[in-house]
Parts: structure tokens; C-alpha cells; sequence
């Protein structure tokens, strides 16, 4: 039997965290899940440092907590700035938030081929059928809606296959994002490029912030420096849009110039080689990566991950975005599909809140590059934008944690606590409107509240 004479309730394009996580997390309420990834993993990719959120939140409901324990992955407790008028390093930690306060006050630091195999991996025991090296060409569209989806296989025959749902998660790269109504809009606010490369035996920022990621602001622009293992490191640095003919040609000297240039990384550098075979000895370079869609859904499909948003890099927010957007996506079509919600009342839910996370980091951001803000006024500017009655520097780290959402997926548990009870605590401390969608018992639907 040929796929393209099998249905599916859910196909999804796309591999990485945003698709594996969404696909996984359907596939769990028993429907059958169909996943395209054009390459074959483990293959490189960029976004390494990961938020608390996610990683005891998302990553507890798909039940990957364990394996990602056992990864040893770099932990990191907090972030570390060189960043606005102080001209001192400045350290947040996790563990100042209540909520990451029960053994949870930490995230990872994660070889991006390593986790997002990881997360493919556990969509294939939870059921999903996943096929790599299939490259999604164009939906299939019938008279109302979306119904499937025609993709090139590893041989590269042309198939189609069809669904109830179909989700593009393939990235910022997507050939079938623009069969969403409406366009993608890149920010004119942050129009920067990032150019980035790996280094061996850089310096560690001191105990017990070894495992942080140090974000510092130079002439130029910003630099990222994510310590991977005890000696690789990620570095980038992000520059305005005008200066991009400064690294056409030589990625490799323009980086290192640019590092010259900023005497903490060049201090933290000062020992380290960049390394220049295998996965991480290339120079990359990425254009134009804060952009948003007009819409994430329409009947049948859905926008997730890059493929829906993506915003500048400096709070680590992207896989953030895609696990927490593919998260209420599964609410959405797992609802629709068990017949509990009408269809277009659960996509709507999805795309609300989905807009309003990235809301929450696209304008943090903008105040953030205000360098002649002292860290004290951002940590305002957090509690002001999400109306936090925090303190300002706890409502910052719920923020950049991840947790402003007030979703208790988003929370970090601990085993004496189950989801159903620590949602009943959650929507027990807000005002809910009766008959308003609230997350289901299990974290992945919607129930109407009482």
C-alpha cells in the first residue's frame, strides 16, 4: 500500500522541535500521525539554549525528561548580560522565580543534532509514522479546506498524502507557508544578520554560572557565547542590516574581526581555536530572522515554529516558540478531532496565544536594545508589558524563563504534583469566564471551564 492511498488525522512538514513536538503530542491521544522531514537526522541546526519552560515543561509532557537528564547537556541557571548602561557583567538566576524554585531552576545548553533527534525520536515511539528525506512540495486544498499534502519522497517520487490537519513546521525555509492567507512580515525594527561559527577551549564565565549563555552588546551589535561541552563553544554575533557587504566573501575574517572588536568575547576567546571541520566548521550566516505571519491557521492547517514566527535571538526564544506553538497547536487539533471543540473556535484559541507569547518577546525586545537602559529599567519594562504583580526583576525572569504566560505547561512540577493538579491550582488563581477554553487535564487539548 502506497502512502498516497493512506489517511491520516494529522500530517505534519517538518522535523525539528516545533514538528516532533506537535506530532508527538497527537499521536499520544491515539490519532494517526504522519511526519515529513526532507533531511535525515542527526543534522545540524542553530538555536541551542533552551528555557526552563521548555525544558520542564513541554519536555516533561512528551516524557523526554529522563533521556535529556541522561544527555548531559551543559546546564545553565541563569543568563548572564554585558548589556545596557552598566558596564559590568550582570547575572540573572532561574531559581529567583517561585516557580522554578522546586529543583527545577535550570535549563540546557544543547548540540541542536543531539536534542532535536532526541524529540524525533520519542515522536516515533509515541506512534507518529516518520519518513526522512521527504520534502514537502504543496498542499493539497479541496473545496473548503486543506486536506493533504503532495511531498517528494527519498527516492524522489512524487506522493501525496492525506489528513484532517495538516501542519507546516519545515522553518523559516518553508516552499507551502505561503498557502496561508496573508504574507510574513520581517520586523523593520530588528532587520540584523548573524554571523557565527564554533570554538574549542574558550573560557567559562565563573562557578556556578559556568553553564550560562553571556550575551554582550559591542559598537556593533551583540555577541552570543553558549558553552556546548566542557570545551566547545557557539559564537555569534548579530550587526545591523547595513552592515552586511562587511562580511560578504569572508564570513570567517568578518567574524573574527568582529571579535577583535568586542574585548569580553575577545578575552573570552583569548585561548580557543574556531573549529573547521565536521558540523561545526563552517562560518554561517542567517539574514532577516525577526519576521511573523499574518495568520498561523486556516481550516485544516496550521503555522508552527519558524514557519509561523521567529524574533532576534539575545533571550533564547526560539525553540521556546516552536515547542510551546506546536504545544497549542496539538490542543487545538486533538480537541477538534475528538469532537469537544469546534474546529475553527480551537484554531482561534491556538492563534491567540500563540501571538501573545511572541507579543511578549518581540516587544520586551524592543526596549531591550535601548542600551541606555540600566538592567533595572528592562526588569520594569518585563513586569509593565505583562502586567506581572511580581517584583520586577522575578516578573524579568518569568519572562525570559519562559513562564509569562501563565500556562501550567509552562511550569515547572515536581513528582508530588501531577499536571490536573497543578492546572486546577492555576486556573483556582485567575479569574476564568465560564464556558472559556482552558487546558485539558492532561495538558494536550482544551476542555471548556465550568
Amino acid at each position: 500500500m502506497t502512502l498516497a492511498s493512506e489517511r491520516y488525522d494529522l500530517i505534519v512538514a517538518g522535523g525539528g522541535p516545533a514538528g516532533a513536538t506537535l506530532a508527538a503530542l497527537v499521536a499520544m491521544r491515539g490519532q494517526r500521525v504522519l511526519l515529513l522531514e526532507k533531511e535525515h537526522f542527526p543534522r545540524y541546526q542553530i538555536g541551542e539554549s533552551l528555557l526552563p519552560a521548555t525544558v520542564h515543561g513541554i519536555c516533561r509532557l512528551l516524557g523526554v525528561s529522563d533521556e535529556l537528564e541522561a544527555g548531559r547537556f551543559i546546564v545553565k541557571h541563569g543568563g548572564t548580560f554585558r548589556w545596557g548602561s552598566n558596564p559590568e557583567p550582570w547575572t540573572f538566576e532561574f531559581r529567583d522565580l517561585p516557580a522554578f524554585s522546586h529543583g527545577n531552576s535550570y535549563a540546557y545548553q544543547v548540540e541542536r543534532m543531539r536534542f532535536d533527534a532526541i524529540l524525533l525520536n520519542n515522536a516515533r515511539r509515541a506512534g507518529v509514522d516518520v519518513h526522512e528525506g521527504c520534502s514537502a512540495i504543496d498542499i493539497v486544498v479541496g473545496q473548503s479546506r486543506v486536506q493533504g499534502i503532495r511531498y517528494t519522497d527519498d527516492d524522489g517520487r512524487v506522493r501525496t498524502a492525506l489528513a484532517r490537519f495538516v501542519a507546516d513546521a519545515c522553518g523559516h525555509r518553508s516552499r507551502i507557508y505561503r498557502r496561508m492567507a496573508g504574507q510574513r512580515h520581517y520586523s523593520d525594527f530588528f532587520r540584523n544578520i548573524a554571523v557565527f561559527g564554533y570554538f574549542e577551549n574558550g573560557k567559562r564565565l565563573p562557578e556556578p554560572h559556568s553553564g550560562n549563555i553571556l550575551s554582550v552588546a559591542f559598537d556593533n551589535g551583540w555577541f552570543w557565547y553558549i558553552p556546548l561541552s566542557a570545551t566547545l563553544t557557539s559564537v555569534g554575533a548579530v550587526i545591523p542590516g547595513d552592515l552586511a557587504p562587511s562580511i560578504q566573501g569572508d564570513p570567517a575574517g568578518a567574524l573574527a574581526g568582529l571579535i577583535a572588536s568586542c574585548p569580553l568575547i575577545r578575552q573570552y576567546l583569548s585561548t580557543a581555536s574556531r573549529v573547521t571541520d565536521g558540523p561545526y566548521g563552517h562560518v554561517r550566516i542567517r539574514r532577516d530572522y525577526s519576521y511573523c505571519h499574518d495568520r498561523f491557521h486556516r481550516p485544516g492547517m496550521v503555522l508552527v515554529g519558524d514557519t509561523a514566527c521567529f524574533v532576534d535571538p539575545v533571550l533564547s526564544s526560539g525553540v521556546h516558540l516552536a515547542t510551546y506553538g506546536a504545544l497549542l497547536a496539538a490542543r487545538a487539533i486533538n480537541s477538534s478531532l475528538a469532537g469537544a471543540i469546534p474546529e475553527e473556535q480551537a484554531l482561534a484559541e491556538f492563534e491567540r496565544r500563540y501571538r501573545t507569547e511572541y507579543r511578549f518577546f518581540y516587544q520586551f525586545l524592543r526596549a531591550f536594545y535601548i542600551e541606555s537602559l540600566s538592567e533595572h529599567s528592562y526588569f520594569w519594562a518585563a513586569k509593565r508589558l505583562t502586567g506581572s504583580a511580581l517584583a520586577d526583576i522575578v516578573a524579568f525572569i518569568e519572562l525570559v524563563g519562559g513562564a509569562a504566560s501563565d500556562d501550567p505547561a509552562l511550569v515547572p512540577g515536581d513528582s508530588e504534583h501531577s499536571y490536573a493538579a497543578r492546572t486546577a491550582a492555576s486556573q483556582g488563581a485567575v479569574a476564568v469566564v465560564p464556558g472559556s477554553l482552558v487546558p485539558s487535564a492532561d495538558g494536550i487539548g482544551w476542555q471548556r471551564a465550568a
